[in-house]
C-alpha cells in the first residue's frame, strides 16, 4: 500500500514554498549588513584639475534640497546654504532609481524609501541602509564629480 501525503502536509508544503519565494522577492543582498553615518561628500578644491564631469552650478541646487543626476546616477543635496552633499541615486533597498527630493527626504518612487538629504540615511523603510556617499568637488559656483 502507498503512503499518500495527507491535506495537512500539502498545505505546510505549499506555505514553506510561498514563503520562501516571497521573501527571495522582498529580500536581498542589498538589504544585509548595518547602517552608519555617511561621509561628508563635499570637497573644497579651487582650481583643482582633473576633477571630473561637471554636474551642475551651485545655484542649480535649492537649499533644503537637492537635484538627481539620472545619467550619472547621483543625487546632489544643499541641508543648509553654502553646504553640499551627494550620495548614490540608487536606493538601497532593491536598486531604483530614486525619483524625487523634498520635505528634506530623497524618496524612492519603487516602495517608498526616504533618505535624509543630510547624510543620505534611511528616514522612511523598506531600505535598511543609507545611500552611499558620492564624492564631489565644489570649486567656486561649480559642482562636479570628484
Amino acid at each position: 500500500m502507498t503512503n499518500r501525503p495527507t491535506r495537512r502536509t500539502i498545505l505546510i508544503a505549499s506555505g514553506a514554498t510561498g514563503a520562501t519565494a516571497l521573501v527571495a522577492a522582498c529580500g536581498g543582498s542589498d538589504d544585509s549588513g548595518g547602517g552608519g553615518d555617511s561621509a561628508s561628500t563635499t570637497t573644497t578644491a579651487p582650481g583643482q584639475d582633473g576633477a571630473g564631469d561637471k554636474l551642475a552650478d551651485t545655484a542649480d541646487i535649492p537649499v533644503g534640497g537637492g537635484t538627481i543626476f539620472k545619467d550619472q546616477k547621483v543625487v546632489v543635496t544643499q541641508p543648509e546654504q553654502g553646504q553640499f552633499k551627494a550620495f548614490s541615486a540608487i536606493c538601497t533597498h532593491q536598486q531604483c532609481l530614486v525619483g524625487s527630493v523634498s520635505d528634506g527626504t530623497i524618496n524612492c518612487p519603487c516602495h517608498g524609501s526616504k533618505f535624509k538629504i543630510t547624510d543620505g540615511a534611511v528616514a522612511n523603510p523598506p531600505a535598511t541602509r543609507p545611500l552611499p556617499a558620492q564624492n564631489i568637488v565644489v570649486d567656486g559656483n561649480s559642482i562636479s564629480l570628484a
